[in-house]
């Protein structure tokens, strides 16, 4: 019997979340060709981990002189918690892989668990604030096919740092075309009380060109040029990032506020349709 009603409730478990993953629609605004859900992550899975089977982890010094070390299953820096992803940037000086680390954040990724050709990705988040905070939602190629950066393409659905409180970045990053030559693709818009207020971050991604949006309004486009890979290598599959840098190269442009830590980045939810 109690075999027979823990299966019950399993089942009836099983269709209350197919039912509402069938309800979930794109946020209003954008192309009517993406609506049909492929991928997701609301962050209901309770207190603890973020999802395994969906994330992975960056670990280390990684890029651009960030000050932070990301760490890999600490749940200081990455935990679930009522329904969103918490990423906390933090000035905990944490004995870490053999070493102090002053300062520790997080770095997620889908990669091998979450890949995608096209389609709209839609992330909705409240961000970080203070001097030195550099959240990003970003996208990778899963294989170089082209080269290594920025040769095979790099989407930034959003940035954001501290110094600049009230304005959003959105770039495209290609061979051809990237900021490190002074050709980047690219654009910022105002967008107040992003750390007080959720916002949802969002790319289309069709097969000749890209639309940005925040919340219902299209932000930002960039099209195919005809000009081959070099300035167009988006057609292979990308994964999704989502890190919370400290400092570096852009973050800490205008210096850091250690003493504003911590600071956390929370994710509502991640959602994939094509």
């Amino acid at each position: 019997m109690k075999h027979l009603i823990h299966c019950t409730l399993m089942a009836l478990f099983t269709l209350s979340c197919s039912s509402a993953q069938e309800d979930i629609k794109p946020y209003p605004g954008g192309s009517e060709l993406y609506t049909k859900l492929v991928w997701s992550d609301e962050f209901w899975g309770g207190t603890g981990l973020p999802d395994s089977s969906r994330w992975s982890y960056e670990k280390g010094y990684v890029r651009n002189n960030e000050l932070q070390y990301y760490t890999v299953n600490r749940i200081e820096n990455a935990m679930q918690r009522d329904g969103n992803l918490i990423i906390t940037a933090r000035n905990d000086s944490a004995m870490i892989d053999g070493a102090i680390r002053p300062i520790t954040s997080a770095s997620l990724n889908t990669k091998g668990k979450g890949d995608w050709l096209r389609g709209r990705i839609e992330v909705r988040a409240k961000l970080p604030s203070c001097l030195g905070t550099w959240p990003a939602i970003w996208m990778m190629p899963t294989e170089a096919a082209y080269g290594g950066w920025p040769k095979s393409g790099e989407i930034d659905i959003m940035e954001h740092v501290g110094y600049d409180p009230d304005r959003i970045y959105f770039n495209l990053h290609t061979g051809k075309y990237n900021h490190s030559i002074g050709t980047g693709r690219g654009t910022s818009v105002g967008c107040p009380n992003p750390n007080q207020e959720f916002h949802v971050y969002a790319v289309e991604w069709f097969e000749f060109h890209i639309d940005w949006y925040l919340d219902d309004k299209k932000v930002f486009s960039v099209q195919d040029t005809g000009e081959g890979f070099e300035a167009w290598p988006l057609n292979k599959p990308f994964y999704l990032i989502l890190n919370f840098a400290f400092g570096g190269a852009w973050g800490g442009q205008q210096g850091v506020d250690l003493r504003g830590l911590p600071q956390e980045y929370v994710i509502d939810y991640v959602r994939v349709f094509q």
